[in-house]
């Protein structure tokens, strides 16, 4: 016998036990996208590599280690896409969408990075995401960020999330700031660690958001980007806060939150979670008013967050939040005796017609009453629909209650479609 071929490390199957949650879950995501006038994009899965270098920067972690990226038969570099910015931006731009208009965009699907898989972090992931073009002004930074809030209600985890923002002022106002704080870490550089001595050159703001405990201890008194603000980035970073107040969304400023894209400016925002373990970032985003131009496009604002689904799942399970997620079937239907089959063929082909919302499952297979309650069980089904001769006889059927304490009834078989819509 030949060895098993098991999935790639770190791309994960999705079984049927869990696909009902991601389900749940993928429907929130859409529905309250749309509440907010979001239209959903779909952008291809592999890109030119030109396309990320450009946005997320060379010298950022993603591009210099984790990008999957590899040479097709026309020798042209293809990499796999790692986030859905960028791509939203290129396909958005290619298409003639943006420039003096306003756009509001959703997209979600796989993104892929080569990293050391753990625990709600996988080298395949899921994201969703949204990006609106074309308004500098603080409401739609407000409105995206708020949209985001009212996702963790929707899913009943509110109050295990935390809001985070800080402004990263314009570009000019970053580059300033940037000279000083590379002057305060030289004068501390035995204190850091090899990977913030790297960045200290390349991309010293990432440095801020180090976890390592030393380093942060060594960025005490350092320099703060807000100082460096001029009165228009000021003004728009008050402006955001306001309005999310005004909507009653509690919020922490972290002023060491810098993002790990290079193409974020002013707000950018984090919702954090400790109950995965340690504290990790369940959804993120901000401002990018420079990466349309950047990309080619004529110069157009941005704003928009990703969260992972993968982390949305784990998050509902260990909280319990996934317990009265809907079961894949509904109502199983029995069938007992040689002349019955073929009529409860057609009783259950006309039922999904009058109830298509309704997950009907016809037994097959055979086997006796036993056998079959016993599949009926194990589907997840609420009720099993039972229809032996004589009750086929008497245009009846026979309602066993698979879940919580209700007794076995017999109703008539026009009773049938009303039963199943109070069902679902």
């Amino acid at each position: 016998m030949s060895k098993p071929i098991q999935a790639v490390r770190g791309m994960n199957d999705c079984l049927p036990a869990e696909t009902n949650i991601w389900q749940m879950v993928e429907t929130v995501l859409r529905r309250v996208a749309g509440n907010y006038g979001f239209a959903e994009i779909r952008i291809p899965i592999v890109e030119s590599t030109a396309l990320f270098k450009r946005s997320i920067g060379e010298v950022t972690d993603i591009v210099e280690k984790e990008m999957y990226t590899f040479d097709d038969r026309n020798g042209d570099s293809l990499t796999l896409r790692p986030e859905g910015t960028a791509s939203c931006v290129r396909a958005a731009n290619q298409h003639g969408l943006l420039y003096n208009q306003e756009q509001r965009f959703w997209y979600m699907g796989p993104m892929f990075r080569h990293e050391r898989p753990q625990k709600g972090r996988y080298r395949q992931f899921h994201q969703f995401g949204i990006e609106a073009f074309g308004l500098a002004t603080p409401d739609i930074d407000a409105e995206v960020i708020t949209l985001s809030s009212r996702l963790w209600r929707e899913l009943g985890i509110s109050d295990h999330v935390t809001l985070e923002i800080n402004s990263l002022g314009s570009n000019q106002e970053r580059a300033e700031y940037r000279d000083a704080l590379v002057v305060f870490l030289t004068e501390r550089e035995d204190q850091l660690d090899e990977d913030s001595k790297r960045r200290m050159h390349s991309n010293p703001l990432r440095v801020l958001d180090s976890k390592n405990p030393a380093v942060q201890e060594a960025l005490k008194g350092a320099p703060k980007l807000s100082d460096y603000f001029a009165e228009e980035s000021t003004t728009h970073f008050a402006e955001v806060c306001r309005r999310l107040e005004a909507a009653g969304i509690k919020y922490v400023i972290n002023d060491r939150l810098v993002r790990g894209l290079d193409y974020y400016n002013r707000t950018v925002f984090e919702w954090v979670t400790t109950s995965l373990g340690a504290q990790g970032t369940v959804c993120a985003g901000g401002r990018y008013d420079g990466l349309v131009e950047q990309l080619g496009g004529k110069a157009t604002p941005g704003f928009g967050f990703a969260l992972g689904i993968e982390r949305l799942v784990l998050m509902l399970t260990s909280l319990e939040k996934a317990n009265n997620v809907r079961a894949q079937v509904d109502a199983y239907l029995i069938m007992l005796g040689e002349n019955v089959e073929l009529t409860a063929i057609q009783l259950a082909e006309k039922w999904r017609d009058l109830i298509p919302e309704c997950r009907l499952q016809n037994h097959c297979g055979g086997g006796n009453m036993k056998k079959q309650i016993k599949r009926a069980d194990k589907s997840g089904a609420q009720i099993a629909l039972i229809l032996g001769e004589d009750e086929l006889a008497e245009q009846k059927i026979t309602i066993k209650y698979l879940r919580g304490q209700h007794q076995q009834q017999t109703v008539l078989l026009d009773e049938v479609p009303s039963l199943l819509k109070k069902l679902i």
